[in-house]
């Protein structure tokens, strides 16, 4: 069997290897993830409250932004000290992130202070503890990022894969302990303890590594490199983050109750074409980040990777139209919403184009190719912008000529059919600009990308 699994292993390459070693470790895990999402939340969640799951969700995100933006920023430079085994200036530059991460804690909860009544306000929500539960979940799933992309850095999928398998049942063990007393509190409580455990485990597999006399890694140079960089990610995830907001806050503000919980139900099926996705994600950064490294073209690789994609999402969606309404109909409250059957293999194409686009940016930021930012930023902020325009125009009223009002009146877009058109087109427009990400660029007499040789100091 051992050597079959080499045989196999060698026939295949190692991308594909270790994406199927992720994607089978991930999807044992979903099974108690989809327990999570499909039962256990709307058995304890009113339907009055079972679509502010996701804004809520989208809300901790965003408060996260600034950390994330820290671990996203020095992704890349993770993967090249452990390609060239600088574990010493490795452990310098995590414990600098796991700093600053303390220290944009202390900003999230001055923001929130202000933010959050009225966020939850506005979601129909009765705040409670829910406050400092969703600023902990916030804070803990951006640091933990900090640790596994070490591990995606140093190639360690085993270790990945099994802190994966272990997550899921502390997860779900954590949520039937909490949800009972307060559903929604409960949920977040949940949340937190599968990132907490994924730093813990992670410090134990880099053990070895972090075991080394941390070396001297800060430079004038290297500051001023990375300050540029941080900017870059920093605009990206603030209009990422602000495009998710207000998409989740729309549809649960705009549409009924039934209809946001409804559509809530609906796209728990429709994440299941977003597993295979997650695990190439995560595997082909390190593996782009050195074919761009060698100057190889890694557009064969995006390819297959997005077929794959592409394929899973289709074989997922096509059972749903036909037994999408009675799978519906024998979960908790189910027949309450059967009749939203049809947004699961509508969400499934939106994710899937979502994952093709996802698979390019990643690719293009393992190799610190940032030029498709300057379309997609504006994108996401143009996206933001009209979504709340064309929704709450009313609030625009007295300031708007009567000729638009009355159109704006005519074609408001606050059903769900509508929103779900609205969702698609800004996922083709993402993946358009996506596509250029992994244009060729032009070599250099001596074999070098004129991006490669005028990106590093």
């Amino acid at each position: 069997m051992g050597k079959r699994l080499e045989r196999l292993h060698e026939r295949i390459g190692d991308f594909w290897w270790y994406s199927l070693m992720l994607f089978l470790a991930c999807r044992a895990a979903d099974c108690t993830n989809a327990f999570v999402g499909l039962w256990l939340v709307p058995k304890y969640v009113s339907p009055e409250e079972l679509g502010a799951v996701a804004p809520l969700a989208s809300f901790a995100s965003f408060l996260a932004i600034p950390v994330s933006v820290f671990a996203a920023t020095f992704r890349s430079e993770f993967t090249r000290l452990a390609i060239t085994r600088r574990f010493g200036q490795l452990r310098t530059l995590m414990r600098a992130v796991f700093i600053a991460a303390g220290v944009f804690l202390v900003v999230a909860i001055l923001v929130s202070r202000f933010m959050l009544p009225l966020f939850l306000e506005r979601i129909r929500i009765v705040e409670g503890s829910l406050g400092m539960v969703i600023l902990a979940s916030s804070f803990v799933g951006a640091v933990a990022p900090v640790y596994t992309n070490a591990l995606q850095s140093l190639k360690k999928f085993g270790g990945y894969s099994f802190i994966n398998l272990l997550g899921a049942p502390i997860r779900l063990a954590t949520m039937l302990a909490a949800m009972p007393f307060r559903a929604l509190t409960g949920y977040f409580v949940g949340q937190t303890a599968t990132p907490a455990f994924n730093m813990v485990a992670s410090v134990l597999c880099l053990r070895r590594e972090l075991s080394v006399k941390a070396e001297a890694y800060w430079t004038g140079d290297v500051v001023r490199r990375f300050a540029k960089l941080l900017a870059v990610f920093a605009a990206n995830s603030a209009a990422v983050g602000l495009s998710s907001l207000v998409e989740s806050l729309v549809l649960r503000q705009r549409l009924c109750d039934m209809d946001s919980a409804g559509y809530y139900m609906a796209t728990r099926f429709s994440e299941i074409a977003g597993f295979l996705y997650a695990s190439l994600a995560f595997t082909i950064f390190p593996f782009s980040a050195e074919l761009a490294a060698k100057g190889a073209d890694m557009r064969p690789l995006l390819r297959r990777a997005s077929a794959a994609t592409l394929g899973f999402s289709a074989l997922v969606a096509a059972p749903f139209f036909f037994i999408g309404r009675p799978v519906m109909e024998i979960l908790p409250h189910g027949a309450q919403y059967a009749a939203y059957w049809w947004a699961t293999p509508w969400q499934i194409g939106i994710s899937a184009l979502a994952g093709v686009a996802g698979l390019y940016t990643t690719a293009a930021i393992s190799c610190e190719r940032f030029g498709f930012l300057k379309w997609m930023i504006p994108l996401n902020l143009a996206n933001a912008a009209l979504l709340l325009a064309v929704t709450g125009y009313g609030y625009f009223r007295p300031w708007l000529p009567a000729e638009v009002s009355a159109f704006l009146a005519g074609h408001n877009i606050t059903t769900l059919p509508a929103m779900m058109w609205w969702l698609t087109a800004a996922a083709v427009l993402r993946l358009v600009v996506a596509l250029s990400a992994a244009r060729p660029r032009h070599a250099l007499p001596d074999g070098t990308s004129r991006e490669k040789a005028t990106r590093r100091p």
